[in-house]
């Protein structure tokens, strides 16, 4: 009896000391590649009968947490064989996928926000399904619903670009403009070519692929925060214009001293963010985030989804396992009540505000808002209001088939904040580690620039991109006109074609002469300066702006002179105008884009610009008519 009494207490006493093992977890890295054993990025990896899962990087690596030490996962990418229900094991160092192209060939109808489009692609939408016919996600341009009857269900929203056309400098001497420092649209275009289809048109912001990429400018010297640079040289496609670059320099500041952050996390967990690509990516790089975090600063999060809530308040910086455990508890559901939890974060953010520091709410989301305040304007008056209180914003986009890029382009820019795509974890770390400061920290705001052009030596002027970004020549002088906001060490690059006075130009629009007006030049134009351009901007906590000018002599260099800066940005312009079919694209191909681009490729210690080359040759091939496509 006794014995029996002992064992039974053993029993019991270790049911109390060791681990429960049902909720252990264990880690798996692996590897996904194609036939030819190159890396496939964006390749989705989920656990079997789960959502839980992970998305490959840009060097087709993955790492996963399985609730066991053995688990079965299903790995998919768009155009090629899944592999289902694969037994993987912790024990083992490192898996290795090799995914074969499918040979189903289909015609997918795209329906983007403004057309239909058919393009002939190569698919296999039986990887989309998994047990019970589930939709799974998938990493690639998956709609948002498939039909049996292969209808493509897409609702992804862009706002309509109209391009900006040609100006006579005699009728338009003034240009007038917001700096935009935002990448998203290259982000999100990448996320197109990779996986097998071009992006529409509007899509496609040309100044956020010209800055995606940093550029070697001087460091600013003087008491301004941003140094200034421009250059002038031959327009590559067209022989006749010529391409006027200007760069602008934030001034770099050590993360050791930067001003303490008060970051609050607004983070979308409705129903419509189950999907691999989407929170278990948002959760991956919050974490990557929360690792930037020091004592001084605070986190708190917020979530939303039917209804918002509070779940981890200000937090310091120095208890990352606290942050971390909470982002790890998140889980999708409901519908998207994004303007409940907008003014849910602002509050936190204000309760807890900084005088001189960072302080920010970072909206993480695919955008599909769909209760409550939802429509933009009233989205954009709230936010707007919000912004007042000297509260920043970031807001990170995830996802694809129901992706509202429209909302986030409005909500960053009328909330004196940035806007990033984030389409696999290594652009997670460019925008939240790499670029931690030009991200997270405002150096200047309401930066403006308005070019004044010599009509002795410019004829006509066109702005390439910025579209959303124009602003009245009066709003130049206007400190009540919000304008875009630079982050420390970020680069921002704008680029003019110019018509040289003299040329034979059919591209300029005419009316008839002036019959009451008459015109005069001041007696100082012919100067030998081809323009002058002026900037204002305000401290982060101030209402003033301050002015300075810089002047650009008219003294053209050759093409293969000029500076890998205005090359490079150049390249990337000429590739912005192929994937819009711009008027305005000239002469250029994607091979002159790719030469043009290797000329200027430079140290490329991340890797971006090679990842652009690939990127090009994707687009080239993916153009290319089918009569080609057969040889």
């Amino acid at each position: 009896m006794k014995n029996c009494l002992l064992i039974f207490c053993l029993s019991v006493l270790a049911s109390f000391s060791l681990p429960n093992l049902s909720h252990a977890q264990y880690q798996i890295k692996g590897k996904v590649i194609d036939e030819q054993g190159q890396s496939l990025m964006g390749a989705s990896i989920l656990i079997d009968r789960t959502t839980q899962g992970a998305v490959t990087n840009i060097d087709g690596t993955f790492t996963l947490m399985i609730p066991d030490s053995c688990a079965r996962i299903n790995i998919t990418y768009t155009g090629f064989e899944p592999i289902m229900q694969e037994k993987v094991c912790y024990q083992q160092k490192a898996f290795r996928f090799q995914l074969k192209a499918s040979e189903v060939v289909m015609d997918e109808v795209v329906v983007t926000g403004y057309s239909v489009q058919k393009k002939r692609a190569v698919a296999n939408f039986r990887s989309n399904r998994m047990n019970g016919g589930a939709l799974m996600a998938a990493p690639s341009y998956t709609p948002a619903g498939y039909s049996d009857a292969g209808v493509v269900h897409n609702t992804e929203d862009y706002d309509l670009i109209q391009e900006n056309t040609f100006l006579a400098v005699k009728d338009e001497p003034l240009s007038t403009f917001s700096i935009d420092v935002d990448a998203a649209s290259y982000s999100n275009l990448r996320r197109f070519v990779n996986n097998g289809s071009l992006p529409p048109r509007d899509a496609v912001r040309i100044e956020e692929m010209i800055n995606y990429f940093n550029y070697d400018y001087e460091a600013p010297r003087a008491e301004h925060p941003f140094s200034v640079t421009t250059e002038l040289s031959d327009c590559p496609w067209n022989a006749d214009h010529q391409l006027l670059h200007i760069g602008l320099q934030g001034k770099e500041i050590p993360t050791d001293d930067l001003p303490a952050s008060n970051l609050v996390f607004l983070l979308d967990v409705s129903g419509s963010m189950n999907a691999a690509n989407k929170l278990p990516l948002l959760k991956s790089s919050f974490k990557l985030l929360t690792d930037q975090m020091r004592p001084q600063d605070k986190v708190a999060i917020v979530v939303y989804a039917g209804s918002s809530g509070v779940v981890l308040d200000a937090t310091s910086g120095d208890k990352k396992q606290d942050i971390m455990s909470a982002l790890q508890r998140l889980e999708a559901g409901g519908s998207t009540a994004g303007g409940a939890g907008i003014k849910k974060a602002y509050q936190i953010a204000r309760k807890h505000f900084v005088k001189g520091g960072n302080n920010r709410v970072i909206l993480a989301t695919d955008g599909d808002f769909n209760v409550g305040q939802s429509s933009d304007a009233e989205l954009v008056r709230m936010i707007e209001e919000e912004r007042e209180s000297g509260v920043f914003l970031t807001v990170l986009g995830f996802g694809m088939g129901n992706y509202k890029d429209n909302k986030m382009q409005k909500l960053a820019k009328h909330g004196n904040g940035n806007h990033a795509y984030i389409d696999n974890i290594e652009e997670a770390r460019k925008v939240l580690v790499t670029e931690f400061g030009g991200t997270m920290f405002t150096i200047a705001k309401d930066v403006k620039l308005q070019l004044e052009f010599n009509p002795a030596y410019v004829q006509g002027y066109r702005l390439i991109g910025y579209e959303n970004r124009l602003l009245n020549n009066e709003d130049f002088n206007d400190d009540k006109k919000d304008a875009g906001e630079l982050g420390a060490g970020h680069t921002v690059t704008a680029l003019y074609e110019i018509i040289p006075a003299g040329s034979k130009s059919e591209v300029l629009k005419s009316v008839d002469a002036l019959k009451y007006q008459e015109q005069t030049t001041n007696s100082a134009w012919k100067n030998g300066e081809l323009m002058t351009v002026k900037l204002r901007y305000k401290q982060p906590d101030g209402n003033k702006s301050t002015k300075l000018e810089h002047v650009q002599a008219a003294k053209p260099i050759a093409l293969d002179k000029s500076s890998d800066n205005f090359r490079w940005s150049a390249a990337v312009a000429g590739f912005g105008m192929l994937l819009r079919d711009s008027e305005f694209k000239g002469t250029t191909t994607f091979d002159e884009v790719l030469a043009l681009a290797r000329s200027a490729k430079g140290k490329d210690q991340e890797g971006y610009r090679i990842e652009f080359l690939k990127m090009v040759r994707s687009a080239r091939d993916m153009k290319m008519p089918l009569t080609a496509e057969k040889k």
